[in-house]
């Protein structure tokens, strides 16, 4: 690939991404951006695409006051298909720019298409003659960071939290707690900031989010359209939880799985007591049958519930390798009962899906292969055997943390080796599982853990561009159902997007897979 100090590369293509439900390719020439363009109609989606249209041509005075045609409007039940939420339709020919959104949160998806459009021809910039008519497949479009492995700042996830809406992402689930670490303050349990928040995986320093800091990502996710489902991963990945509370933590249940990973990554096995960086997982758990722990649980989970409007309440679920597995269904049952007593939808891992008594409207998140491998399906279908529904975060496909090169010293393997772009993009939601058909689906998430992401530059080395793979899955029509959903197709319209991600400021790694546009 040529990086952007090379000779220029044009991809002669639309560079849309996620693809657009149906787009038309006008006869009229391109709309040109010039300096007596004005910008009118909705005064906050016209303000967020005139910051995207400096952005992207690096010019100020390209827009100025003047003639108007590019308007921004909301016209609720207005558009086809249906009038459905966060849906838009916008046309563009020689002489002026329309975008009309069912809500705010489609106009705002739209100004994401119509910046996208914006391409350079020679020294002016222009937006190419289209009509699109867009709603989103699935109502959940998911991203995930863990800042439990590593701590990143409220800076840093407001910087995410931007680079997933400009892809249509409309969750931002955080992974708030972990066997290395406990990131959120709360009144009711202050030893949990005050004692475990301090370490991270390879003995990095910790952190935690003060209440103040989550207002302000959610916020932050708000303005963009986003929810935040905060993640009290519950009752194993818990040695933190034990660091402030031992009488409420079990032993490590030490296997030689984790005494392989402790030796493989380096850092010490767990001890009760003494701070954990190291990567092994599974060892750790909450005493099931004591009552305190579920006094624990209730004043976690009310405070975050006050303190996040969205929905839902992830509690875990994953990897309760020290748990027995009737008590790990007793506790789930529990768990999830106390997240819907509060008013909100529970959501676990795919490993409660056959949990007898966990509350009927539990979400379950696979995480398993696109393969299927150890009844992980099988545990899927039990939530919708409840009658509810899952979120698809296949592990080998969409885990942005997995290694894209296998020489690159950031992410693991362990998904079936490196994920290349490819893979990322080459599966289809509808027909991953048996039995679970697209109205089971509630959505895609693309999880981000971060064993060994640091930083935002890491983060954007890892996620760009597998990311958009996910948002098309999670936005697009079905790859049977436009020519767009290919990847062919797909890499084109990425790469094409490279200028734009430029001027936008994330950080776009080197591939052997696809070619980025520089101008």
């Amino acid at each position: 690939m040529k990086s952007a100090d090379q000779n220029d590369v044009i991809v002669p293509t639309i560079a849309i991404v996620p693809a657009p439900a149906r787009i038309e390719v006008l006869a009229s020439p391109a709309f040109r951006l010039t300096p007596d363009v004005q910008i009118a109609g909705d005064p906050d989606a016209g303000a967020a695409l005139a910051a995207l249209i400096q952005a992207r041509t690096g010019d100020r005075s390209v827009l100025a006051h003047g003639r108007a045609p590019i308007t921004v409007r909301i016209e609720a039940g207005g558009l086809e298909p249906g009038g459905s939420a966060e849906s838009y339709r916008l046309e563009v020919d020689e002489e002026s720019v329309s975008l009309v959104g069912t809500d705010a949160a489609g106009l705002f998806y739209g100004v994401q298409t119509l910046a996208q459009l914006i391409t350079r021809q020679g020294e002016a910039f222009v937006i190419p003659a289209v009509r699109i008519e867009d709603a989103p497949r699935f109502a959940y479009r998911g991203v995930m960071l863990d800042v439990a492995r590593h701590f990143h700042s409220a800076e840093t996830v407001e910087a995410y939290v931007d680079r997933a809406a400009a892809l249509k992402f409309n969750v931002l689930h955080l992974h708030l707690s972990d066997d290395q670490g406990w990131r959120i303050q709360l009144d009711s349990r202050p030893e949990l900031t005050d004692v475990a928040s301090g370490s991270s995986v390879g003995g990095d320093p910790g952190g935690f989010y003060t209440k103040a800091d989550y207002a302000r990502i959610i916020d932050h996710a708000a303005s963009r359209h986003m929810i935040v489902v905060p993640e009290i991963d519950l009752p194993g990945h818990t040695h933190a939880v034990g660091l402030a509370y031992p009488q409420l933590a079990e032993a490590p249940v030490l296997s030689d799985h984790i005494r392989e990973v402790a030796e493989q990554h380096g850092g010490a096995l767990p001890t009760p007591g003494v701070p954990y960086d190291g990567m092994a997982v599974g060892f750790s758990s909450l005493r099931i049958h004591d009552e305190r722990t579920y006094d624990f649980v209730t004043d976690v989970l009310t405070e975050l519930a006050a303190m996040t409007p969205g929905p839902y309440l992830h509690v875990g679920g994953d990897e309760a390798l020290g748990t027995d597995p009737e008590d790990f269904a007793l506790f789930m049952a529990r768990v999830t009962a106390i997240a819907v007593s509060l008013g909100k939808t529970p959501v676990t891992w795919h490993e409660a899906g056959d949990a007898e008594g966990i509350a009927p409207t539990t979400i379950g998140q696979y995480w398993g292969f696109l393969t299927p491998t150890d009844g992980m399906d099988e545990k899927a279908r039990g939530f919708v055997a409840h009658g509810s529904r899952v979120i698809l975060s296949p592990a080998d496909a969409i885990y942005l943390d997995m290694k894209y090169d296998a020489g690159n010293p950031l992410g693991l393997t362990w998904a079936r080796g490196v994920t290349s772009v490819e893979r990322a993009y080459s599966w289809e939601p509808g027909t991953l599982l048996d039995g679970i058909g697209e109205a089971d689906i509630l959505g895609v998430e693309a999880p981000m853990w971060t064993e060994t992401i640091r930083t935002l530059d890491d983060i954007d080395e890892m996620a760009f561009p597998r990311i958009a793979a996910a948002a098309e899955a999670a936005w697009s029509p079905a790859t049977t159902a436009s020519e767009l959903r290919t990847w062919e197709s797909f890499r084109e319209r990425v790469g094409g997007l490279g200028p734009l991600w430029k001027s936008l400021g994330f950080g776009l790694p080197h591939s052997d897979e696809l070619t980025w546009a520089t101008r």
